[in-house]
């Protein structure tokens, strides 16, 4: 019973993860700079495209816990923020001479890519993306609390993907999903 009412949450928590990515970001989601994420590798053991979508699921999850405590987030900001802030890393070997030339510069190419993608991007989503590097090199502090969800987001998934490979619900039923091209983004009506 108590195991039933678990999954059940979990599903559910699932499709409003689905939902929210969908909504906010299907025009990042179904860009030719995501197809070209899911190809390029990225900490050792996993591909950008797997990588910020595990950032948004992560950063997703937090917003939902926030919002039980009601604290106010901005969801879409944080789920383009989330999906974009690593996409300037894309041509890395082409555009860095080094790791760090890369982790210094790819936060303000990212915003590049992003507003390429995202018409209108709002300053506070590309300010999510310029410092998702935070504490690392001289990246600047985020400047608000959706900042620091995608940053924290962000350093939790790299070390899951520098430590092990996470082939769990996640990769099944959401990154498969993006790599296959087998959801229909648009909204229903």
């Amino acid at each position: 019973m108590l195991g039933e009412k678990i999954k059940e949450k979990h599903e559910e928590r699932l499709e409003q993860v689905r939902q929210d990515l969908a909504e906010y970001g299907s025009e990042v989601l179904q860009s030719e700079e995501m197809k070209r994420a899911f190809e390029q590798k990225h900490h050792l053991r996993a591909t950008v495209g797997e990588h910020t979508v595990r950032v948004a699921v992560t950063s997703l999850l937090v917003c939902y816990a926030l919002k039980k405590l009601h604290i106010k987030v901005n969801i879409p900001a944080v789920v383009v923020g989330a999906l974009c802030h690593d996409l300037g890393i894309l041509g890395r070997e082409e555009k860095y001479s080094s790791n760090l030339q890369c982790s210094i510069e790819h936060p303000k190419d990212s915003v590049e890519v992003a507003r390429e993608i995202v018409d209108d991007l709002p300053d506070k989503t590309a300010d999510i993306i310029e410092r998702h590097m935070w504490p690392i090199g001289k990246s600047k502090v985020p400047n608000s609390l959706e900042g620091f969800i995608v940053s924290g987001a962000d350093k939790y998934s790299s070390v899951k993907d520098l430590v092990r490979r996470s082939d769990g619900a996640i990769r099944e039923k959401l990154i498969g999903e993006y790599e296959q091209g087998g959801h229909d983004y648009e909204q229903e009506e």
